[in-house]
């Protein structure tokens, strides 16, 4: 006996080598149109879509600029009196400072107690609204 003349007693079994005609028939076990059937498919991946989705234009002027402002209604301040600032709205709960959003007082509901808005973002009609009531919004 000869090193090369040795057999294994197992029989190993022969890989399926699929999509190349064969006893599997014509599309051998891969179904049938598509991209899954083709050879050397590849799905192709997330990130190249939405690459392919932005402007390819330069200057692409319609993005947000900074973070959006955060809405506080004027209904709220009916309990207010004296100055409105950003210490006071916290420490009301209208508003957290470790947000990154900005308060903006906005012209919903009605005030009937005057009012000293400083240092907070305030909409036109709230101002109207505001001063109305004799108080004053200051920048």
């Amino acid at each position: 006996m000869q090193l090369h003349t040795i057999r294994s007693q197992r029989t190993a079994r022969a890989r399926k080598r699929v999509g190349r005609g064969g006893k599997r028939g014509t599309t051998s076990g891969r179904g049938q149109k598509g991209q899954k059937s083709r050879a050397g498919h590849r799905m192709r991946p997330a990130e190249r879509d939405i690459i392919l989705r932005l402007p390819k234009r330069r200057g692409f002027r319609n993005r947000p600029h900074g973070p959006k402002s955060f809405p506080i209604n004027l209904g709220l301040f009916k309990k207010f009196e004296g100055v409105v600032d950003k210490a006071a709205l916290e420490k009301a709960g209208f508003w957290n400072s470790r947000s990154r959003r900005e308060p903006k007082i906005l012209g919903t509901g009605e005030i009937l107690k005057p009012i000293v808005v400083k240092g907070i973002k305030v909409s036109q009609s709230a101002k109207i609204k505001i001063e109305k009531a004799g108080g004053k919004v200051m920048a």
